[in-house]
């Protein structure tokens, strides 16, 4: 069911506009992305503005994050929850979990003026999907968001009640794959002395520093909230660079655990990395650019391996 909004062509996020999307309809990115479901929903009451996009079902009922973030236009919101959606998919048959993959993006107005009322409207818009679709944390929701969600809605995961913050069991799965990286490329058997670059501390981001610094690795960090950064130093030692020195650092990994598309033509040639393995969603920003990395034999370790 395509409830669109609107049909005209996608003008699409600055990092996206050389690629083959440029021009596409959303019928067309649909085609391309093997989309089965796109939701739109508007509350004015609660400035609710939500776009669901599930993936495919033939698992079981669409299982992804709720993102709640500022979009630079509705077309750049379409987009990136038609890519998440569909990395949620690939998570879920790599993981062998009974779900499919779907994902949720709310708007972000320029304030939320009652956040109850903002996450509860969404939940009852969750009720209309009847259950094709199941939600949990993502970028700029929190437990409480789920837990609000959850007054109005059972197609939620992540509450107080069930399992909580998944932060740290991410980073963990991310950990993991940086270790199994490093045994293919590098033939070691630990983490001990080895470089790694991680870009963005937020939630993840934090938890994976604490682990790699457990492991003995040395740490390179950064992020556009400089406390972060600053709290990573303190606790683990790392070394701060800007977001800009970041892609360039010389490491043997790269951990991009901010936002998508980070790996895109004007960054990829910067890379200073054997390996990259973070937690982000979509990190690449194409598939040429996955190409290239290849070409410079970059290992890459896909996001949906291992962000589970």
């Amino acid at each position: 069911m395509f409830n669109a909004i609107s049909h005209n062509v996608l003008q699409l996020p600055v990092s996206e506009k050389k690629t083959r999307y440029q021009s596409s309809s959303i019928f067309e990115l649909a085609s391309t992305f093997g989309l089965e479901d796109l939701h739109f929903k508007q509350d004015l009451a609660t400035g609710l503005q939500a776009i669901v996009a599930i993936h495919n079902t033939s698992r079981g009922p669409a299982l992804g994050g709720t993102r709640c973030m500022s979009y630079a236009t509705e077309s750049a919101a379409i987009v990136d929850v038609i890519r998440l959606a569909q990395g949620m998919s690939y998570k879920s048959a790599f993981a062998h979990m009974p779900y499919g993959g779907g994902k949720a993006v709310l708007i972000r107005p320029h304030q939320i003026l009652n956040r109850d009322a903002y996450f509860e409207s969404f939940g009852k818009f969750l009720n209309t999907l009847n259950g094709r679709f199941i939600t949990a944390v993502d970028v700029g929701t929190g437990v409480d968001d789920m837990d609000r969600i959850a007054h109005c809605s059972p197609f939620v995961k992540c509450t107080s009640n069930h399992r909580g913050d998944p932060s740290g069991d991410t980073a963990k799965g991310v950990l993991n794959g940086i270790k199994a990286a490093i045994k293919v490329c590098l033939q070691h058997d630990d983490l001990h002395d080895v470089r790694i670059a991680i870009q963005g501390v937020g939630k993840v981001g934090t938890f994976l520093a604490e682990l790699l610094h457990q492991e003995g690795a040395k740490l390179i960090v950064s992020d556009i909230n400089h406390k972060s950064a600053e709290y990573c130093a303190q606790l683990f030692g790392a070394e701060i660079v800007s977001p800009e020195q970041i892609y360039s650092v010389h490491c043997d990994v790269f951990s991009p655990c901010a936002l998508g598309g980070s790996l895109n033509a004007n960054t990829m040639h910067l890379i200073n990395a054997r390996i990259i393995c973070g937690s982000a969603n979509n990190q690449l920003a194409s598939i040429s650019v996955g190409d290239s990395l290849h070409q410079k034999q970059i290992f890459l370790v896909p996001d949906y391996v291992v962000n589970v």
